[in-house]
């Protein structure tokens, strides 16, 4: 039923009463906006307190909910101004990896036995992985408008002006940011290509 709905319905569906408009909106950008968080502190129990305390202020907030912008922009707004209050509460944590090696050996599992694709092979999942952790390196070494412009545009997948709209700039300064990040990330990784 809410699956066809855009987040704007969503949220005023939820705020008339509808619960299961919530969970419908939660399930949409839970995963995008951890790891946003996660990768904007560096740190998971920094990460699950911001995350908790942003879905307390949108549940807070329902019933005062307005359409005056794109519901992402409205969280990522949110999750703006509550990383600013991080930041100003803590210094920053050790760098979070992207990459997680969650495998365990089965010897019992004859599926073991037949190789993996070429792209599976242990050399080069290993220089997957320390490209990814290079590429961590590079975000997290980014100054911070930048970084959360970045992470606004590949992880919660928002356009220019909902940058700009989450963070109380103008769209020529996110598109400022964001090209300066694009242009230290690509001559960083430049010689790992």
């Amino acid at each position: 039923m809410h699956e066809g709905m855009s987040d704007e319905a969503l949220m005023l569906a939820y705020r008339d009463g509808d619960a299961a408009a919530f969970e419908a909106l939660y399930r949409r950008w839970r995963s995008r906006l951890y790891r946003h968080l996660l990768r904007q502190c560096g740190s998971a129990a920094f990460a699950d307190e911001l995350f908790q305390d942003i879905w307390l202020k949108v549940v807070n907030a329902r019933k005062g909910y307005e359409v005056a912008a794109k519901f992402s922009t409205w969280l990522f707004r949110i999750a703006h101004n509550r990383l600013i209050d991080h930041y100003r509460r803590h210094a920053r944590d050790a760098v979070a990896s992207y990459a997680h090696d969650d495998g365990e050996d089965c010897p019992d599992d004859p599926a073991e036995a037949i190789p993996a694709p070429a792209a599976e092979q242990p050399e080069r999942l290993a220089e997957r992985k320390a490209l990814a952790q290079e590429l961590v390196k590079h975000i997290e070494a980014l100054p911070a408008a930048q970084r959360e412009t970045f992470l606004m545009s590949e992880e919660g997948d928002l356009k220019l002006e909902e940058i700009a709209a989450a963070t109380g700039v103008n769209r020529e300064t996110a598109k400022s940011r964001l090209r300066y990040a694009v242009n230290k990330l690509r001559a960083a990784l430049k010689d790992l290509q």
